[in-house]
């Protein structure tokens, strides 16, 4: 039986809550920030309902919480400044993979699949993150939230990296955890594959119909490649 992506010439990642688990070093990014400008530290899971649409959206949900409205020019820009700071410094920290990642990624450029990485966090993070996960060699092409001055759920910066890479969206398909990915894919006409396992501001990823729905990326493979690639 031909897999229903056997097509697939390009494979698309979002890189928090779908390749990595960033959630410990945001939270404690977050909580400096806002111990910094003395508001109150929150718990990990109301962090966790917060991430998703990159760090300036992240930032002005911590701040509306800790001030109960939203922030102004000033205090956006100083949380940012406070949030970068604290997430640069932390950056050395071991970030923990989900299961299954490397060896998805190793099949699938084994098998001729290019990969690339679209993800809304802010560029200067993502290079140390790649080589210090052992992530970076798989990828063709890596674009931040910050490169292009549209990001998901745009579909601009899918459409961008099939234009790099010359391949049509209809030969590319989006792996991601959240409605800004499978809003982007959709958007560009790009088949999407959404996780349950990630940051999708506490709703079911099922919610966001994105083409398929997986619990776990290795399962990936069973959608991209034949039994006689793997």
């Amino acid at each position: 039986m031909t897999p229903p992506l056997a097509q697939v010439k390009l494979v698309l990642f979002d890189l928090d809550g779908t390749l990595i688990d960033s959630l410990p070093q945001l939270w404690q990014a977050v909580n400096q920030m806002l111990t910094a400008l003395e508001h109150e530290p929150v718990a990990l899971d109301v962090v966790r309902g917060w991430v998703g649409n990159g760090a300036d959206m992240l930032v002005t949900r911590a701040l509306t919480a800790a001030l109960q409205r939203a922030p102004n020019a000033d205090e956006q820009a100083q949380g940012r400044a406070g949030f970068d700071r604290a997430y640069g410094a932390l950056a050395e920290q071991e970030v923990a993979l989900y299961p299954g990642v490397k060896k998805t990624l190793q099949q699938l450029v084994a098998a001729g699949k290019t990969l690339a990485l679209v993800t809304n966090k802010p560029s200067v993070f993502v290079p140390d993150i790649l080589e210090s996960t052992g992530l970076a060699p798989y990828f063709s092409a890596v674009l931040g939230g910050d490169c292009l001055s549209q990001k998901k759920p745009d579909p601009t910066p899918l459409l961008h990296i099939c234009q790099q890479l010359d391949i049509a969206p209809q030969q590319a398909v989006m792996v991601g955890d959240s409605e800004n990915d499978v809003l982007a894919a959709q958007r560009a006409k790009i088949a999407v594959v959404g996780l349950t396992y990630g940051y999708n501001y506490g709703r079911p990823i099922a919610d966001s119909q994105p083409d398929w729905v997986l619990s776990e990326l290795p399962r990936l493979l069973d959608l991209v490649l034949s039994k006689k690639d793997r």
